[in-house]
C-alpha cells in the first residue's frame, strides 16, 4: 500500500516552496478559505493522476509570475526502499515524469500506481454540470484499475478527434469514414462495457452508503446511459453519417454517454438538498473507494477536502463512523473549523498530524 512519508511543492497554485511529512494514517489542515488547503489537496492528487483535480489546463496550477512547478513525493510502497515520484511542468506544456529519478517512457505507464479518490467541493459539478463531468469521473476512476479502459478511451479519443476534424472540414470520402468507424468501434465496445460493469458494481455500494449517511431516509439510484445499447457504433454511425456531415462532428458513440443520478426517483439535480446532494456525493466517492480497494487489494490514499461542509452534525457522525469502521489508508482531511476537524478527528485516533494552512505556507503543529 503506498503511502506518502514526505511532499516537496514548487510554484504551484498559491505554494511558493513547502516540504512537509505525514502521518500514515490521518493528515488534518485547517485554515481559512482561500489559503491554499485545497491547493495542496491538489498537489497529492498531481502525484498520482498527473493532473490536477480541479482544472484541466496546467495553465492555472503555475504560481503567479512563474513559468514551471514541480511536485515530489516520497512514498513507501509497502517494503523495500523508500520510492521518490517528481512532476516537473513548464509553461511550454512539457511534463516530466520520473520514479526514482528514472522518466516514464509514457504517462499512462504511472496512473495507478498510486490509487486515489479525492472528495472536494467541486463535486457538485457530478450533480449540476453536463455529463462530461461525469464522464470524467468515470474516466478517472477505470483509468486506475483497469490498463485496457485507458489504453481504449486514449486510442477511441485520438481517433474521435481526427474524424471531427475531417468531417468539419467537410471531408466526405466514404472508405475514408468507414475506416475510421470500424477502428472506433472495438474501443468503443471496451469503453461502454467496463462502464457497464462499473456502474453494476457502483449501484449498490452507492444505496447503501448513502442509506447510511442519511439514516434511510431516501433512496438513491445510478443508471447508465449509453448510445451503444442501440447497437454497435459503426452501425450507428453508418446510420447517422449524413447527420454528422451536416453538423460537422461525431453524433453518436462513448462521448455522448451519461450516467444519470436519481433520488427517490427524481433527478437529483432537481429534487435534493444540498445536503442530500453532498450526502449522494461522499456517498459516491466512497463507493469509488470500496471498489478501487477492493480491486487492489489495499486502499487507496483519500482526500476529503472540506467534507463537512453542508453535512449536518447527524451525516457528519454517519460520515465518521464510516471511516472509523472500515480499514482505510492514510487519509488528507481539510476544514476551516480547526476546532471541529480536531474534535471529530481526535475520537477516531491518536495516530495523526494537523497543520495550518495561512498564505500558501503551511506549518505542522502539536494540537488542532
Amino acid at each position: 500500500m503506498p503511502v506518502l512519508k514526505k511532499i516537496a511543492i514548487q510554484d504551484f497554485r498559491n505554494i511558493v516552496f513547502q516540504e512537509l511529512s505525514f502521518s500514515p494514517n490521518i493528515n488534518c489542515v485547517s485554515g481559512n478559505n482561500g489559503v491554499g488547503k485545497t491547493n495542496l489537496m491538489d498537489a497529492v492528487w498531481y502525484l498520482s493522476m498527473t493532473k490536477s483535480a480541479i482544472t484541466p489546463s496546467d495553465k492555472f496550477n503555475f504560481r503567479h509570475g512563474t513559468e514551471a512547478f514541480a511536485i515530489s513525493g516520497t512514498y513507501d510502497m509497502g517494503g523495500g526502499p523508500l520510492t521518490r515520484f517528481s512532476v516537473q511542468v513548464d509553461s511550454k506544456g512539457e511534463k516530466k515524469i520520473r520514479r526514482d529519478d528514472k522518466p516514464y517512457s509514457r504517462v499512462a505507464d504511472h496512473i495507478g500506481v498510486l490509487p486515489i479518490v479525492m472528495v472536494s467541493p467541486s463535486d457538485t459539478s457530478l450533480v449540476s454540470e453536463s455529463g462530461d463531468d461525469r464522464r470524467r469521473f468515470v474516466n478517472s476512476v477505470l483509468s486506475q484499475m483497469d490498463r485496457e479502459y485507458l489504453s481504449a478511451i486514449q486510442q477511441y479519443n485520438r481517433l474521435l478527434f481526427q474524424r471531427n476534424r475531417m468531417l468539419k472540414d467537410g471531408v466526405s470520402d466514404e472508405s475514408l469514414l468507414s475506416v475510421f468507424d470500424e477502428r472506433m468501434d472495438g474501443f468503443a465496445a471496451v469503453v461502454s462495457s467496463a462502464r457497464e460493469r462499473f456502474v453494476a458494481d457502483l449501484q449498490p455500494i452507492v444505496s447503501e452508503r448513502y442509506a447510511t449517511l442519511s439514516g434511510g431516509r431516501e433512496t438513491v439510484s445510478i443508471t447508465y446511459q449509453s448510445d451503444l445499447r442501440k447497437g454497435s457504433l459503426v452501425d450507428l454511425l453508418k446510420a447517422n453519417r449524413e447527420k454528422d456531415k451536416i453538423l460537422g462532428y461525431t453524433n453518436s458513440g462513448p462521448q455522448r454517454d451519461d450516467f444519470i443520478f436519481k433520488m427517490d426517483g427524481y433527478p437529483i439535480r432537481r429534487c435534493g438538498s444540498q445536503g442530500q446532494q453532498k450526502s449522494f456525493l461522499v456517498s459516491l466517492k466512497f463507493a469509488q473507494y470500496e471498489i478501487m480497494k477492493s480491486r487492489y487489494g489495499f486502499p487507496p490514499a483519500l482526500l476529503l477536502d472540506d467534507v463537512f461542509d453542508k453535512l449536518d452534525m447527524g451525516r457528519i457522525g454517519n460520515l465518521l463512523g464510516m471511516v472509523a469502521g472500515n480499514d482505510y489508508g492514510q487519509i488528507f482531511i481539510t476544514d476551516s473549523n480547526k476546532v471541529r476537524m480536531a474534535g471529530i478527528v481526535d475520537n477516531l485516533t491518536t495516530d495523526r498530524a494537523y497543520f495550518e494552512a495561512d498564505g500558501g505556507e503551511f506549518k505542522e503543529v502539536k494540537d488542532a
